[in-house]
């Protein structure tokens, strides 16, 4: 009898590996009544153990609030920062990292959310208008920025479960350094 628990554990686990992991939709991981509709009732304590076997690769599955709980999205992201070399092996342009970066900077500085018109004049102080524009709307496709009816730009789900907002202004604006007294 316990064999037979320890199977249906590790073919949910399997399951739930499926689901981060893989694209089924234009967009990575699952949403919580997906995981409860393939996993069961019980699919939470199944998050949690697939959580701690991703530890020992050096990922995390983490949550993003979108609204009301049913449609919070769990997604598979580094446990940690991941390493500049690491990072040029993702497939991005150091220049569209850069573009990002800036943006993503932008919106925080400015309390969440800003005038894509206004981001456009910024950014294009340092890049051509149209790696600007083309470099903005595959952002919202990739989830990392949301843009409304009226053109304001705000933080995508995608920015909230991969980026570190606080490390990234620190970052970029430079820690204070604590003046030794003697």
């Amino acid at each position: 009898m316990p064999e037979k628990d320890e199977v249906e554990i590790r073919q949910k686990l399997s399951r739930a590996a499926q689901l981060l992991l893989f694209k089924h939709h234009r967009e990575p991981g699952a949403r919580r009544w997906e995981l409860r509709r393939a996993l069961g009732r019980n699919y939470e304590d199944v998050i949690k153990a697939l959580d701690a076997e991703l530890e020992k690769l050096g990922l995390t599955v983490k949550v993003v609030k979108e609204g009301d709980s049913e449609s919070d999205r769990f997604v598979v992201t580094f446990r940690g920062h991941p390493e500049f070399s690491e990072v040029r092996t993702f497939g991005w342009r150091i220049d569209d990292m850069a573009i990002l970066t800036m943006t993503l900077a932008t919106i925080l500085a400015r309390g969440g959310k800003v005038a894509g018109k206004e981001i456009e004049k910024i950014l294009e102080e340092k890049f051509p208008k149209w790696r600007v524009e083309s470099a903005i709307d595959r952002f919202i496709r990739m989830g990392y920025l949301q843009e409304d009816e009226k053109g304001v730009l705000y933080l995508g789900w995608r920015t909230r479960a991969e980026v570190d907002e606080k490390t990234l202004l620190s970052l970029l604006l430079g820690k204070e350094k604590k003046e030794e007294t003697r």
